[in-house]
């Protein structure tokens, strides 16, 4: 059975309001309202913004001389795939076009990101995985519950009922907490797959 395959555009980098020094990168769906937060390094935000802003330093970065050096051997990346997550760790393929072959080549998925926008090349995820891991706008609009606003900071509601989890989900969203709104999904998965 053929894996479907959905295409993800980078939207937005926002800082970690959970973990100094981490960040959340924001794909959706092109076309569509889910959303992945998936979270990075600093070093990984530096070389994101050089990219979406098309910055050239004066001499390469790791990125930018990964990029010259598929162009330099003739290849040419055809597209990056989010195949599986694993405790919330994602991981990526890069596909490289040569003379002779296609090359599957194993990534971390944030090199594997700024490698496709470098390259203009489109980046793809397995319907699964994004269907389980995503955020949704539409959703997320109807969750909020009535009064006032639940506090998401710190925990996110171990024993919380489902709608005072959506309405943190919500909360979070709203705010570009995306670390926290990650966690809240996970707990919102996890309590519907109990009995």
């Amino acid at each position: 059975m053929d894996k479907k395959e959905i295409q993800l555009e980078v939207l937005s980098v926002s800082n970690s309001q959970i973990q100094a020094g981490a960040y959340a990168l924001l794909l959706g769906e092109v076309g569509g309202a889910r959303r992945l937060p998936i979270i990075i390094g600093a070093g990984e935000v530096q070389a994101l913004m050089i990219s979406m802003k098309e910055i050239h330093p004066p001499r390469p970065l790791t990125h930018q001389l990964f990029a010259s050096v598929i162009e330099a051997v003739g290849a040419k990346l055809t597209h990056v795939l989010i195949y599986k997550v694993e405790n919330g760790i994602f991981f990526a393929y890069l596909f490289l076009l040569t003379k002779e072959e296609v090359l599957r080549v194993d990534a971390r998925t944030s090199d594997a990101i700024i490698l496709a926008m470098r390259l203009d090349a489109p980046i793809f995820i397995d319907e699964a995985i994004l269907e389980a891991e995503c955020l949704r706008e539409e959703h997320l609009s109807s969750a909020a519950g009535e009064g006032g606003k639940p506090t998401v900071a710190g925990n996110p509601f171990p024993e919380a009922d489902m709608d005072a989890l959506q309405s943190a989900l919500k909360q979070a969203i709203d705010e570009e907490n995306y670390e926290l709104a990650a966690k809240l999904r996970d707990r919102i998965n996890q309590q519907n797959q109990q009995p």
